[in-house]
């Protein structure tokens, strides 16, 4: 079952990805581009060009998961990625631009982490 949770880490990439490739294609712009283990768990964010269809790539315990959204209208937002290939992203920050809040322009109030 393809779930999505805080515990999970996620990649969105910086680049305009081809919407049409699949499992293989998605999983060698990860190889090529991002030093994480595909079968950690991670989920790994691509966006299309026009900025309106949107694929998460995963690991799913026995074989790799893709879920894919199309919008009808508007655009999924930007994030802030300087030269880096790959920005990470928290499950909220996820949430948000799937439901089309715009990551950049939010202010973050301090909270408590606990670290390791």
């Amino acid at each position: 079952m393809l779930s999505f949770s805080t515990h999970q880490r996620y990649f969105l990439f910086s680049q305009a990805a081809d919407m049409r490739k699949g499992f293989n294609g998605l999983s060698g712009l990860v190889r090529k581009q991002v030093p994480q283990d595909l079968m950690s768990g991670d989920v790994f964010i691509f966006i299309n060009k026009r900025r309106d269809k949107i694929k998460l790539l995963m690991w799913d315990s026995n074989g790799f998961a893709i879920w894919y959204k199309e919008l009808e209208k508007g655009t999924f937002g930007g994030v802030e990625s300087g030269k880096n290939t790959s920005v990470e992203l928290v499950w909220s920050d996820l949430v948000m631009l799937l439901e089309g809040i715009e990551i950049s322009s939010i202010k973050r109030r301090k909270r408590y982490q606990k670290v390791g």
